[in-house]
């Protein structure tokens, strides 16, 4: 069976990673989506409700291509979240130049940890290139509307999060990203 990981905070998930994660299930029987814990980032979702999006967004996926795909939480380095899954392939999807100098380190320092591991890289289509989770986190922040980067759902659980995180600022709260 081939394994594929593909890791990333999905916070949140986005339609540029549904469509990574849509052609990366193509080339494996099993997809396995890494959601990094990574808390120094401090995400606004809560690793359960990354997950659980994620699991939602993916299910539909996982009927239509007829691959399993299954989100897996992780803090340990990349390269040992692959091996804890059984992955032989790493997805990485790529929007831009600046993603190309970051990833090919990262391809570089896991090759030299396990070479037996390959790693992919996937072109987000031309429409979702630009989609980045932090930029829409930040454009729903200041009420913009970002129903064209995410499902509606995920638009949804956005917006609600946001509402309440915006109750907290006016209770004297600082809002955290």
């Amino acid at each position: 069976m081939r394994v594929g990981l593909y890791p990333g905070t999905f916070d949140p998930i986005t339609l540029g990673h549904v469509d990574i994660i849509r052609r990366a299930a193509m080339l494996v029987d099993r997809l396995v989506i890494g959601v990094a814990i990574n808390g120094d980032k401090g995400p606004l979702f809560s690793l359960e409700e990354r997950v659980e999006m994620i699991e939602r967004e993916c299910a539909t996926l996982s009927d239509d291509t007829g691959t399993q795909i299954v989100a897996h939480p992780f803090e340990n380095l990349l390269i040992d979240c692959a091996h804890d899954v059984e992955a032989q392939v790493i997805v990485r999807g790529l929007r831009a130049v600046a993603d190309f100098e970051y990833e090919f380190q990262m391809v570089g320092m896991n090759r030299a940890m396990d070479s037996s591991i390959e790693t992919v890289f996937l072109m987000a289509e031309a429409k979702h290139q630009a989609i980045a989770s932090k930029l829409v986190k930040e454009i729903a922040r200041l009420e913009g509307d970002v129903s064209k980067f995410v499902t509606p759902h995920v638009n949804s659980r956005l917006l609600s999060k946001l509402d309440k995180s915006e109750d907290c600022q006016d209770n004297g709260t600082a809002f955290k990203e």
